[in-house]
C-alpha cells in the first residue's frame, strides 16, 4: 500500500506585490498564473543601435601602398606612395655598377685614362677585385685571401703616409680615395692571376708577363694618385715607386 505524503503549495509573486511576503494558498483553491517581474525604467521598444557598413564589393582595387600618417597636432595625413619609385636595392646600399663599370672601361686602357671617374671613391669595386683574385689564386690552390686583404690595407696605408709626407700640409689625400684608388688598380693583377693559371711558372715567360702588368698597375695608381690629389705631380717619381713596391709584391706572390 502507497503511503501519501503532503506536500505544501509554493506561491509565486505577482508584479504588484514585490514587497509582500510569500503568502501560502489553500488547499482547494486555483493557482493564479505566473507574471515575471518587469523593470520600472524600461527603455525604449526599439531602440536605434549606431552600426557601421563596409561594402567591400564597390571597393576599387588599390595601385598603390597606402598609410595613415598623423600629423603632430592630432589629424590624420594620407600619404600613398608607390613600389616603382623606390631606389634599387644596389644604389641603397651605395653599390653602383655603372659606375664601376665605367671604371673598370677606363683602367683597361692605360694610356687614355679618364681620372674624372675616379673622384667619387667607392669600395665596392675594389672589393669585386680582391675577391676575384683571391678566386683565380684558390684556383690556382693558394688560398690567399687574408694575405690579399692584408696586404692592400697595409699597401693603403704605406701610400697614404708616403703621399701625405711628401706632399706636406698642402695634401688632401685621404685613407678611404687612396684605398680605394689602389683597389681599382689592382685589375692587371686579377688579368695577371688569370693568366698564370695558364702559363708554365719558372720561366722568363711568366716573369715577362708579370713585369708588364706590374708596370699597368703602377702607371694607373700613379696616375690617379696624382691627377686626383692635391700636390703630387712634383713628386711623381717617388710616388711611381711606391706603387711599384706595392704591385711588385702581388706579383710575386702570383708567380711563387
Amino acid at each position: 500500500m502507497a503511503k501519501e505524503f503532503s506536500v505544501p503549495p509554493v506561491v509565486f509573486p505577482s508584479a504588484g506585490t514585490t514587497g509582500v511576503p510569500h503568502q501560502r494558498r489553500a488547499p482547494g483553491a486555483a493557482a493564479s498564473p505566473f507574471h515575471p517581474p518587469r523593470p520600472s525604467n524600461a527603455g525604449p521598444a526599439n531602440p536605434s543601435i549606431p552600426f557601421m557598413s563596409f561594402d567591400i564589393g564597390s571597393a576599387p582595387p588599390a595601385s598603390s601602398f597606402s598609410a595613415p600618417v598623423f600629423a603632430p597636432s592630432g589629424g590624420a595625413l594620407s600619404v600613398s606612395g608607390s613600389f616603382d619609385d623606390e631606389l634599387p636595392l644596389l644604389e641603397e646600399l651605395g653599390i653602383n655598377t655603372r659606375q664601376i663599370w665605367r671604371k673598370t672601361l677606363s683602367i683597361l686602357n692605360p694610356f687614355r685614362l679618364n681620372a674624372s671617374l675616379h673622384e667619387d671613391a667607392d669600395l665596392s669595386g675594389p672589393f669585386l677585385f680582391v675577391m676575384a683574385f683571391g678566386l683565380f689564386q684558390l684556383l690556382a690552390g693558394k688560398f690567399h685571401f687574408g694575405i690579399i686583404l692584408g696586404w692592400v690595407t697595409g699597401a693603403a696605408l704605406f701610400l697614404y703616409v708616403v703621399f701625405n709626407m711628401l706632399a706636406g700640409h698642402n695634401g688632401n689625400l685621404d685613407l678611404y680615395r687612396c684605398l680605394s684608388l689602389i683597389g681599382y688598380s689592382m685589375l692587371p693583377m686579377v688579368i695577371l692571376s688569370a693568366l698564370s693559371l695558364f702559363v708554365p711558372h719558372g720561366g722568363i715567360v711568366i716573369f715577362s708577363i708579370a713585369a708588364v702588368f706590374v708596370l699597368w698597375s703602377t702607371r694607373i695608381c700613379t696616375a690617379l694618385l696624382v691627377e686626383l690629389a692635391a700636390c703630387g705631380n712634383e713628386n711623381r717619381s717617388l710616388i711611381a715607386y711606391a706603387c711599384w713596391l706595392v704591385y711588385m709584391l702581388f706579383a710575386l706572390l702570383i708567380i711563387f
